[in-house]
Order: structure tokens, then C-alpha cells, then sequence
């Protein structure tokens, strides 16, 4: 029988505490308190759409700002997925999606074979959605693939409503990494032999 997939993560500086648990094999189910409401609401629609169990707790300097929470928890997750995932054998290792949320499209493709790259093409048409700066999307995606080892492209299609752009990104992040990680096998997913 296969073992799932699970990794459990804690982060404290002088700026957060972060706890974090993942399960790569879930059914989509999350309890999420950053203290960040739209930062919660998309974290919950990524773990939802790869089909990740996700419980975080996170408590950060928001008086000053949400930028060091943001940061931290994508430092996090990035680890617990190279965690969970240990020598990502047997993966797929690539996942994509191309996600419309209304009027947003966006393109989304994943390589988890352990180089860290990010590709953010995204021009959010505001600075804000509510109290959340649109600028801390890419700061978060930078955090995770670092973190992580994977290689992200996100390409924005179409799109003119800030909300609706970060929640396909989300949406497309998830769907892009339920496939990455989905066995194949027992090999490791490269002719070199490594990831």
C-alpha cells in the first residue's frame, strides 16, 4: 500500500509564526487562518482544487503590513511540499491549466523537478483587492517555487477585474499541481535519472 504524502512545517521569526500541515493525497480539505481574509480565500481554493488537505495557522506583523505573512506562509508551503513529495518519485512532475474566472484567463504550468524558477507575466489592473496589495501575489508564488524546487509559469490571458485574476491564479495553481503530483509509477520522472 502506498504511504501518503504528508509534510508538517513551523516558521517563527521576530515577523510570523507559521504552523502548517499538507497532505498531497486529500480530498480538497482546508481550515485556513492567516489573519488575511482574501489571503484565506485563496489558499482555500488552491488546496480545494489540487485536492490538498491543508491546516495552517499563521500570526504576523499585519499591523505594519500583510507582505512578512504572505512571504512566510509561501516559504512554508513550498517546503512542506519538497517535504511531502521527498525524492518525487514516481510523480508526473508536470501539470498545466489554462482557468477562466469570468472574464480573467490565465495560464498556469508546473515542473516539479526541483529547479526553482518563477515566470510571473501578471498586471493587476489595481494595487488593491480590499485590503489585500495585488503585489503580494507574486510574492507569494516567488516564496513557494524558491522554497519548493519547482519551476511556475503564470501567464495572464485576459482580464481587467483583480479579483477575479488572483483567483484563477489560485484556482490554476492547484489544478496545475494535482496533475505534477499524481503517481505514474515508481521511476524517477527524468532521463538523467535525478530530479
Amino acid at each position: 500500500m502506498e504511504t501518503t504524502r504528508r509534510a508538517r512545517v513551523s516558521r517563527r521569526t521576530g515577523e510570523t509564526e507559521v504552523e502548517l500541515e499538507l497532505n498531497l493525497d486529500g480530498t480538497g480539505r482546508y481550515r485556513v487562518a492567516t489573519g488575511v481574509g482574501f489571503f484565506d480565500h485563496m489558499l482555500a481554493l488552491w488546496a480545494f482544487h489540487a485536492s490538498f488537505d491543508l491546516e495552517l495557522r499563521a500570526r504576523g506583523d499585519l499591523e505594519v503590513d500583510a507582505h512578512h505573512t504572505v512571504e512566510d506562509v509561501g516559504i512554508c508551503l513550498g517546503r512542506a511540499m519538497c517535504d511531502a513529495l521527498g525524492d518525487r518519485a514516481g510523480i508526473c512532475r508536470y501539470g498545466h491549466a489554462v482557468l477562466p474566472m469570468d472574464e480573467a484567463l490565465v495560464l498556469v504550468a508546473a515542473d516539479l523537478g526541483g529547479r526553482p524558477y518563477l515566470a510571473f507575466n501578471v498586471e493587476f489592473p489595481v494595487a488593491r483587492v480590499g485590503d489585500f496589495d495585488t503585489e503580494l501575489v507574486a510574492e507569494f508564488f516567488r516564496a513557494v517555487t524558491g522554497n519548493g524546487g519547482l519551476t511556475l509559469h503564470l501567464h495572464l490571458l485576459s482580464g481587467r477585474n483583480a479579483h477575479h485574476i488572483c483567483e484563477a491564479l489560485f484556482k490554476g495553481f492547484g489544478r496545475a499541481l494535482r496533475q505534477a503530483v499524481r503517481r505514474e509509477g515508481s521511476g524517477i520522472p527524468s532521463t538523467k535519472g535525478v530530479l
